[in-house]
């Protein structure tokens, strides 16, 4: 049995040596995934829900489905097309006025050559009926301002949104038609409408004092009867008796014109 000298001598420890050594080469691997993060309860963890990638795929069926749907229309609009066009039908393709086209017209591929002259003058017959009505709209407006009653408007607008649609429908485009098809009936219905076209610029010119004074027109009668009120009002009731003469000056030209045409296609 040893005795040992002095008990109370503590053993010298080596904390780099011995059963450590095993357990620290152990701890490497876990001290290296926690450096570079892995292994972590609080991972970050990318997830790609289902629904999205099903939402995705559904739009893009919908828009493979409308676009085939679109081509679909398409072709068959188009074999109609061809379809009139080989029963002797014309499609007419709206086309005027160029920056928002709401009728069909094409004077010079449409309309025989020696026609179209008579053509152009009933076109411009008809866009001066326009301007007479919108001019017409204006010199009332100024007119109500200056204290002439809120009825002469309504009046004007009322003339303007039935004179321009119903000219172009009653009397410019049977000409029109006429002309391509040399249509006898389409002439008569033509001459019929253009006499009350005729009728009603010769009223407007005198503004007889029969609805609201006469002032719901810019003719004559109405101009002198504003001019002693207001000067300014009087002007513009001028400018609008010179455009309605104009119009029944050119519009009578017209219809002589036509008529001699049309006694010389029978």
């Amino acid at each position: 049995m040893s005795h040992d000298p002095n008990p109370f001598d503590e053993e010298e420890v080596n904390p780099f040596a011995g059963a450590s050594a095993p357990a620290s080469k152990s701890r490497l691997p876990t001290l290296a995934s926690k450096a570079f993060g892995f292994g972590n309860k609080n991972d970050a963890t990318v997830d790609i829900p289902l629904d999205t990638v099903n939402d995705s795929n559904k739009r893009e069926r919908e828009l493979a489905a409308w676009e085939e749907n679109l081509k679909r229309k398409e072709m068959d609009i188009k074999r109609r097309e061809d379809a009139l066009r080989g029963a002797g039908v014309t499609v007419d393709e709206k086309n005027w006025p160029p920056l928002f086209p709401i009728i069909h017209h094409d004077i010079s591929k449409e309309i025989p050559i020696h026609a179209q002259k008579l053509q152009y003058l009933a076109f411009a017959s008809w866009l001066g009926i326009l301007l007479c009505l919108s001019w017409n709209v204006i010199a009332v407006i100024v007119c109500w301002i200056k204290g002439g009653g809120v009825k002469i408007f309504f009046l004007a607008i009322i003339y303007a949104l039935l004179g321009c649609p119903l000219s172009y429908v009653l009397w410019y485009r049977p000409l029109y038609r006429a002309m391509r098809t040399d249509s006898a009936i389409k002439f008569g219905w033509f001459f019929f409408f253009y006499l009350i076209h005729i009728g009603f610029c010769i009223l407007a010119a005198i503004a007889p004092p029969i609805v609201f004074h006469g002032k719901s027109l810019t003719g004559i009668l109405a101009a002198i009867d504003t001019f002693s009120d207001h000067a300014l009002v009087g002007i513009f009731y001028l400018v609008g008796f010179g455009l309605f003469c104009i119009e029944t000056l050119i519009s009578l030209w017209v219809l002589q014109k036509i008529y001699t045409y049309f006694r010389g296609q029978e």
